[in-house]
């Protein structure tokens, strides 16, 4: 269980907005964390109507900690001039749960396939730079039932191990709810559920 990789990176906020600038061409980067399609979305709505102006909003997307979701968007630009230079700095920083946009105003000079890439990819890092990176761990949740008469071992087993407890519910019975480092939670599951009148289920 010791090798499991139970920790990821991500952002801690959005980033302030950065330029790059090509031959008259300027390229407004942006770095976004983000949770879920939907957010995506709205945001990249967001930026269209602040760059209304705009020809091209060039993305890349990436959600996930064990089971990756990504796109990559050329948006108009040849194809993977753009979106994938964008995504492969979401692979560079080792980073997930981001959006990473670049909003281009054409400058009247055409850049070519290897002038795009590049200011592409400027811009992804500059937008990244920008912001605060942070690991995290991955947790897994579990749920506690037992009664009262067990509640001092298994607060005792809670202390011992510093499990955060997520949610507690005290009425007839006991119901935790508790969250475990994944590279822990296969240690901590066995010890509660070896214990008499603990129920341990994984949600």
């Amino acid at each position: 269980m010791e090798n499991i990789k139970d920790t990821y990176k991500t952002l801690v906020s959005s980033s302030e907005e950065t330029l790059f600038k090509d031959r008259n061409s300027k390229f407004f980067g942006y770095a976004f964390p983000v949770s879920s399609e939907e957010e995506i979305k709205k945001k990249l709505e967001e930026l269209r109507k602040i760059h209304h102006t705009a020809r091209h909003h060039c993305y890349a997307w990436q959600l996930g900690t064990e089971n990756i979701r990504f796109r990559a968007n050329d948006d108009g630009e040849p194809s993977n001039s753009a979106g994938q230079p964008i995504y492969g700095q979401i692979q560079a920083f080792d980073v997930t749960n981001v959006l990473i946009v670049s909003v281009r105003y054409f400058g009247g000079v055409k850049l070519g396939v290897g002038g795009l890439i590049n200011a592409y990819r400027t811009s992804a890092k500059l937008a990244l730079e920008a912001v605060q990176i942070i690991e995290k761990t991955i947790d897994v949740q579990y749920q506690l039932n037992f009664g009262y008469d067990m509640m001092n071992k298994v607060q005792r087993i809670i202390k011992e191990r510093a499990i955060t407890i997520i949610v507690q519910k005290l009425e007839i019975d006991c119901e935790y709810v508790i969250s475990v480092r994944k590279k822990e939670s296969q240690q901590v599951f066995e010890i509660f559920e070896g214990l008499f009148k603990v129920e341990i289920k994984e949600i």
